[in-house]
């Protein structure tokens, strides 16, 4: 529907909000990750850098609060069920800037109604009612005290009721809240060497020559081998750190990833790794890489994944990144049998599907994609991976188990319980890293928040 008066006259929203209105239209319709969205829409768009990042921080934000952001409109609108779904994207981007931003609500109010106006040109008066109850609501957000209340603590951090308790439960009330303040924080930018085309030194002073503050990374006093933090995003768009992507010496990683791949490893090189779950092919890189830090040469390493293209996309990445691949199978790795017949290798690593709940910076959405039936149906998911793998590790061989996830479910459980199973009667946990395991928070200015742990086969 449009409006006479209005059609074919440009919008008076700023090009930034009409960007981000056009990503979180296309992450609602599509189901999609707003990184993706915004790296197609945002991120090669011709507008002003600042633009561009004012784009990104809305978008990204309104996907971290989507349902605060609709309980709050809730109680703005009169019939909540009647507001059509693009008028509802461009409300939640007002009131994002209204509740979470140090922005003018003045100037929230009016861009949210140019932004209403340029979907649906007759909602405008009624976008301009509600927009300035949400501004008035604001004066008592999050309704109530959030050390007091833990509702009034999910709506603070825009995280779900139900997920704000389980991240209590599971972390404590001081972990739970650096996680939940840390989710809706922009996540520091981590970049790995490949060892199979440069080293660290010379990814380094190849960074350093263009102007990136870099430096090495630690976490928890383990250092992390080929790992920089990068102190401006900016500086990977530099011609000379754009080369060292294309030649396959550098990619982007967090460092707890990285810290992942290179725990696993075994002490000694293995004759032969299977790595389940290998997806797109960056912890293959890793791993590979890390062979060649800890061993000097590549290990013989079977990949595996069950989504054919995911499969063949590693190959064409380990090509470009020099790194090696005996084969890349895809298949069902709960059943590892009908995918490997009776194969052992000396190391294997799991990559488990997890609820990524450590990796709320980049992924926003999922803490309102997700339900307490879904961990449970994760949790499961990984302990049937453990079984299966149990019996493709050869006699004296390592399991290694990782998530990037932070609930007991998906993580200590499903230890708890492969130990218990009768696949899991052979093995027992090693350390990891110089500890029982890997298991990074997720707090301001951290790494995202990782878990890993280490079975040794009896032998």
């Amino acid at each position: 529907m449009s409006d006479d008066k209005t059609a074919g006259r440009p919008s008076k929203a700023s090009p930034a909000r009409l960007a981000a209105l056009a990503v979180c239209g296309d992450v609602r319709r599509r189901d999609a990750y707003a990184q993706d969205v915004i790296a197609r829409r945002v991120d090669g768009s011709p507008m002003a850098r600042e633009d561009r990042a004012f784009a990104t921080r809305l978008a990204l934000g309104v996907a971290s609060s989507w349902g605060t952001l609709d309980e709050v409109l809730d109680r703005a609108l009169d019939k909540p069920g009647d507001v059509q779904d693009d008028v509802r994207d461009a409300l939640r981007i007002a009131a994002y800037e209204i509740l979470f931003l140090d922005k003018t609500p003045h100037a929230a109010v009016d861009q949210g109604v140019e932004l209403v106006r340029s979907v649906q040109p007759r909602a405008a008066g009624l976008a301009n009612a509600v927009l300035r109850r949400v501004v008035a609501l604001k004066r008592e957000f999050p309704f109530g005290d959030p050390s007091r209340d833990v509702a009034a603590l999910a709506r603070l951090h825009a995280f779900p009721l139900w997920l704000a308790k389980r991240l209590i439960a599971d972390l404590g009330p001081q972990a739970a809240v650096d996680l939940m303040r840390a989710s809706n924080e922009p996540a520091p930018l981590f970049v790995a060497a490949n060892e199979a085309k440069a080293t660290a030194d010379e990814v380094r002073a190849a960074l350093a020559e263009a102007g990136a503050d870099v430096r090495p990374v630690s976490i928890d006093g383990v250092e992390v081998p080929g790992c920089l933090q990068v102190a401006e995003p900016r500086a990977l768009q530099d011609g000379r750190v754009r080369r060292l992507f294309s030649q396959g010496k550098l990619l982007v990683s967090d460092a707890a990833s990285q810290l992942v791949a290179a725990s696993v490893l075994p002490a000694h090189m293995p004759a032969s790794f299977l790595e389940i779950g290998s997806g797109r092919g960056t912890k293959t890189i890793l791993l590979q890489s890390g062979a060649l830090r800890a061993y000097g040469s590549q290990m013989e390493l079977v990949a595996l994944d069950n989504h054919a293209f995911k499969t063949d996309l590693l190959r064409e990445r380990a090509e470009e990144y020099g790194v090696h691949v005996a084969d890349a199978v895809t298949g069902d790795a709960t059943m590892l049998g009908a995918v490997l017949g009776g194969r052992r290798f000396d190391a294997v690593f799991i990559d488990a599907p997890c609820s990524g709940l450590g990796t709320l910076r980049r992924h926003p959405e999922i803490r309102w994609r997700l339900t307490e039936e879904h961990l449970g149906e994760l949790a499961a998911l990984g302990l049937s991976l453990l079984r299966s793998a149990a019996g493709h590790v050869a006699r004296g061989g390592q399991l290694a188990y990782a998530t990037c996830t932070v609930t007991h479910t998906e993580n200590n459980a499903v230890v708890k319980r492969f130990l218990e199973s009768p696949e899991g009667a052979d093995f027992e946990l090693a350390p990891i890293a110089g500890k029982a395991c890997v298991a990074t928070r997720l707090a301001p200015g951290t790494p995202d928040a990782h878990f890993a742990v280490r079975f040794a086969r009896k032998r």
